[in-house]
């Protein structure tokens, strides 16, 4: 049985730095409303937030954090645009 992987609290709150990441990313692509975020690894977090450009529509600006142990600090890990379901 797989265990539970707990949402790390620091890279979650970090909604700000992960729609900054993707704003800079995206260009002119535009970054849309923040739709989740899901633990990836012991402090390792994804930030989706929809793309609002016509030319992708049902994707997703994807922004993964993460910080070190013992480590206040979040930092990007990367900025992918992916499709959505």
């Amino acid at each position: 049985m797989a265990a539970t992987l707990e949402l790390d609290q620091a890279c979650a709150e970090a909604i700000d730095l992960a729609r900054h990441a993707a704003v800079r990313r995206a260009g002119v692509l535009e970054v849309g409303e923040h739709r989740a975020v899901v633990a990836e690894d012991t402090r390792v977090a994804t930030h989706l937030f929809d793309c609002v450009h016509p030319g992708y529509p049902g994707w997703q600006w994807s922004v993964t954090v993460a910080r070190a142990s013992r480590s206040r600090v979040v930092t990007v890990s990367e900025v992918t645009l992916v499709p959505g379901e």
